[in-house]
């Protein structure tokens, strides 16, 4: 994935991978208080059927009414839930019952736009016969309705709708399914819906200071050093006081010198080693980075890709990976380092990596990426400032050595040992001075650099997370745009048969995934997948016609169709089989021919969140396929034949009667 148009993506559809990446995304909009009003119900309840789940919304939407919020808007919206993606032989009586108790409420209700779109609604259960008087006035009535209300039935009632009044509103649907297929920027945005939650920004964090052991060893050294050279300047003294007076105050000009302009230097290379022993190995070339564990190798061919997509003006390809190598490499390891946890795939950080190679393109191009050491070297003349000001030292301290020993053998051989402790004790208390301040320096400058670049990485993933919340469909959406692919795969399956609605009895269709796939979902809601497989059965009075054919879901471009037909009595039994760590698999086995297996649902592998029941969850994914009524309906025919489909002809049952 990436926002940029040159960009790498992280796609994989001609490999052999299964299920390449999911994510499952976490809304609010669909959560349910167990406080919440009849009103609030119905409202979720209205979400949950434009998103495609039914179940939910007939749940939620007969919660509402059954706690008094009953008026005709609601009961146009749970009458679509009630019927969206079923037959009638899917209906229990109860629930029969039910829609006949609807539409003798509709008299009731005072007369206004949603009291007219529950009429029609019930009409058009109603109407199911040849050419008449009533169904042209049924269809007059279906199309006065505002176009949101009636794309709304002819979505919903789908499966209920026949013959010629199902023939003479398919130009409708297939004319409102090819204007809003890649309505809302479908193909550049429906990656977005795939692509994992961003892990926010880290940063490496500053090593813990080490000034303590320095600060905890200095006071004794630097007594011991001081009190050395007190002897040593107490012998010269004794000896001859001007020149020791003079010494004395050479050297500490010398030592004040020595330890102003070295300070700098020391810490400079001080930075330099403890850089270099805590950055991670760097080989001398790409041919001998050795494999690692999946998750860092799986960030280092990111970040070679990456840079490899990110190259400034005017540099080869091959060139700019040469000469980044090293940084990718210690940029990888750092990464890998910082997200290296249990459930953080690198999609997730595909945000960082990207951003570090475009920040790298972006010092490279203002000339900031690779003169770095020579900014940070210590100048010239602040080193000969030091080293001169050590020699006057040395100088000063042999000259104090020779003064004392105008006071005899014994002050020269006193002179000497005190000379000796002050270097031993003094460079000792030197090199504690410098560590503690060092480190002190070291944190403090490690801290701002931490706190910099966690602040502008936090930039950086805030904008790519807007980008994203930005470019994801919503479930509407999504939902929309597959409603318009299975529509016109059903017409197009049509026009090639030369078929019409009033030549079918029913007809099914199968929605499943096609490997390899990334698949995605709302909390609450039914898996989507980046390729889909549609297998459409249509039964007629000759027999039954399956076509089955792949969809790439980000272009709806099809693919791989395959047709076969076959008798009724040809169709021997109808199987389910669930696996727990597999999914769900239905076998159609047939007189003259081999098994069919079908993989209906992939297993969920995916932790399901605190308030999502595994069961629930598990029928709203079946039925977003269509494995309901697609299971009834052959489990029937497998069963009973050609009187399966005379005994539950849908012309036969009882009428819904609407005023």
């Amino acid at each position: 994935m990436n926002s940029d148009a040159g960009g790498t993506q992280n796609l994989a559809f001609d490999s052999t991978v299964g299920i390449q990446a999911e994510v499952v995304h976490n809304p609010t909009v669909n959560l349910v208080h167990p406080d919440a009003t009849p009103q609030e119900k119905y409202r979720v309840g209205v979400r949950f059927l434009e998103q495609g789940v039914p179940s939910r919304a007939r749940d939620l939407m007969s919660d509402a009414i059954a706690h008094g919020y009953d008026n005709p808007e609601v009961r146009f919206h749970w009458a679509l839930a009630m019927l969206s993606g079923r037959s009638y032989h899917d209906l229990s009586a109860e629930e029969t019952g039910r829609l006949r108790h609807a539409s003798g409420l509709v008299r009731g209700y005072p007369a206004g736009e949603w009291t007219e779109a529950l009429v029609v609604a019930f009409e058009l259960l109603t109407t199911r016969g040849s050419d008449n008087d009533d169904t042209d006035r049924v269809r007059e009535r279906l199309h006065s309705l505002p176009i949101p209300r009636r794309d709304a039935l002819l979505h919903h009632f789908d499966l209920v709708l026949t013959g010629a009044l199902k023939d003479s509103l398919w130009a409708d649907s297939r004319r409102s399914a090819e204007a809003s297929r890649f309505a809302g920027d479908r193909r550049e945005r429906v990656w977005a819906y795939f692509d994992p939650e961003p892990i926010g920004a880290r940063a490496t964090a500053p090593r813990p200071s080490a000034a303590a052991e320095g600060r905890a060893a200095l006071p004794l050294r630097a007594a011991l050093s001081l009190l050395a050279f007190a002897v040593l300047w107490l012998l010269a003294l004794t000896a001859a006081p001007a020149a020791a007076l003079f010494e004395l105050l050479l050297a500490l000009g010398a030592g004040w010198a020595a330890a102003k302009f070295g300070r700098s230097w020391w810490y400079e290379e001080y930075r330099l080693k403890t850089k270099k022993e805590n950055e991670p190995y760097v080989p001398s070339s790409p041919e001998l980075v050795f494999r690692e564990d999946g998750f860092t190798d799986s960030v280092r061919h990111s970040f070679d890709d990456y840079f490899g997509a990110r190259v400034p003006q005017g540099v080869a390809p091959q060139q700019w990976l040469d000469q980044t190598f090293r940084r990718r490499h210690i940029l990888a390891s750092e990464t890998a380092a910082l997200y290296r946890e249990s459930r953080v795939g690198v999609e997730r950080i595909i945000w960082l990596i990207n951003y570090l190679a475009e920040d790298t393109r972006a010092r490279y191009v203002r000339g900031e990426l690779f003169d770095q050491p020579a900014r940070a070297r210590t100048p010239a003349g602040t080193k000969a400032l030091c080293v001169g000001a050590l020699a006057v030292l040395a100088v000063t301290a042999l000259a104090l050595v020779r003064t004392a020993a105008h006071g005899g053998v014994a002050a020269t051989f006193f002179a000497l040992l005190a000379v000796a402790g002050t270097f031993w004790a003094g460079r000792s208390a030197v090199f504690s001075w410098l560590k503690a301040t060092g480190e002190e320096r070291r944190l403090v400058e490690e801290t701002d650099e931490y706190l910099r670049e966690l602040a502008t990485r936090q930039g950086a993933f805030l904008n790519y997370k807007g980008f994203l919340d930005e470019q994801r469909p919503s479930e509407r959406e999504m939902e929309t745009w597959l409603a318009c692919d299975k529509t016109l795969f059903v017409d197009e399956v049509l026009r090639h048969y030369q078929l019409t609605w009033r030549d079918l009895i029913t007809h099914t269709l199968l929605v499943t995934p096609a490997r390899p796939y990334m698949r995605g979902r709302v909390k609450g809601g039914p898996w989507r997948y980046s390729r889909y497989s549609f297998r459409l059965f249509l039964v007629t009075q000759d027999g039954i016609r399956e076509v089955s054919t792949d969809l790439d879901f980000a272009d709806g471009k099809r693919g791989g169709e395959q047709r076969s037909n076959y008798r009724f009595d040809a169709l021997s039994s109808v199987q389910v089989t669930e696996r727990d760590r597999a999914g769900y698999d239905l076998e159609l086995i047939l007189t003259n021919g081999p098994a069919r297996n079908i993989r209906v649902k992939d297993a969920d592998t995916h932790q399901l969140a605190p308030e999502e029941d595994a069961r629930e969850m598990t029928e709203i994914n079946l039925n977003a396929a269509g494995f309901i009524h697609t299971f009834r309906l052959l489990e029937g025919i497998a069963a009973e034949g050609k009187g399966w489909i005379d005994r539950n002809n849908p012309n036969d049952l009882p009428p819904f009667p609407a005023d």
